[in-house]
């Protein structure tokens, strides 16, 4: 089993670690692999109900895609650099993006290239105050490929985004929040403890209705308004019956807490 992934537990949450720190947790293909192994075990671990993704040491988040290795691709072709490197980035965004349980990025240093693309496609994100961000592909002679052309304009509007896209400036965590791109920042020491408390507090709501927002959320976004109704209501009727809707509905009339709330 690789290790360029740690893995531990915090009652029903796991913690994914990147784990390359020599090499500011580059994504290499062997860490995207390893890390889209590790989605599909804690999606089919009834267990675990939110995942706190981050990157080992104190420097990177992650400094984006393993570059000689990426290179390598393209000396065999743009075919080759396709399947092995864009494909593969992308069906881990987009595995993110779509995840069925929440996922919490933990920016903890620099997130470049690739490391920023993940913070884009997660549905929330907290950075450390000694966060960096970047959109540098343009310097290496490419555009983004683990859908940073797609994400970034989406949450921070199509010209604040070129002008990090075309430039490859850095920015800080504060500049992050105003885009968008992370929900909140907190000092370098309390950033794991604050993912913890926000993974709590939607852990204290049944299951079944935290997946459904995800998912209405995550296809409805970028869809013309009547199918993302059409979507909400699906997933709606996925839930509306379950026990633990019952009982969430009960306990609000009777003004308790419902059963299934318990602490994490």
């Amino acid at each position: 089993m690789s290790n360029t992934v740690i893995e531990s537990r915090q009652d029903a949450i796991a913690i994914l670690r990147l784990n390359r720190p020599e090499k500011l947790n580059a994504l290499n293909y062997e860490l995207v692999d390893a890390l889209l192994s590790a989605l599909d075990r804690i999606e089919a671990d009834p267990a675990l109900r939110a995942i706190i993704l981050t990157g080992a040491g104190d420097r990177a988040f992650s400094a984006g895609a393993d570059i000689p290795e990426f290179a390598g691709s393209i000396s065999h072709g743009v075919d080759t650099a396709l399947r092995l490197f864009v494909r593969r980035g992308q069906a881990l965004t987009s595995r993110i993006e779509t995840f069925p349980k929440p996922i919490i990025v933990a920016v903890n240093g620099l997130a470049y290239g690739g490391g920023c693309e993940i913070t884009e496609a997660a549905g929330l994100s907290i950075a450390s105050d000694r966060a960096r961000f970047a959109k540098p592909e343009v310097a290496i002679g490419i555009p983004p490929t683990f859908g940073g052309t797609q994400r970034l304009p989406r949450l921070a509007g199509r010209k604040r985004a070129l002008e990090l896209l075309l430039t490859g400036m850095d920015f800080g965590p504060e500049r992050a929040l105003e885009l968008g791109l992370v929900n909140q920042v907190v000092p370098h020491d309390d950033l794991m403890a604050a993912s913890l408390d926000l993974a709590r507090r939607i852990l204290e709501h049944a299951p079944e209705p935290v997946s459904a927002i995800l998912r209405a959320v995550a296809h409805g976004l970028n869809v013309p308004i009547a199918e993302g109704l059409r979507i909400e209501g699906e997933q709606f009727a996925r839930v509306a019956e379950t026990p633990n809707t019952w009982e969430a509905l009960s306990a609000w009339m009777d003004r308790r807490p419902p059963s299934y709330r318990s602490p994490i």
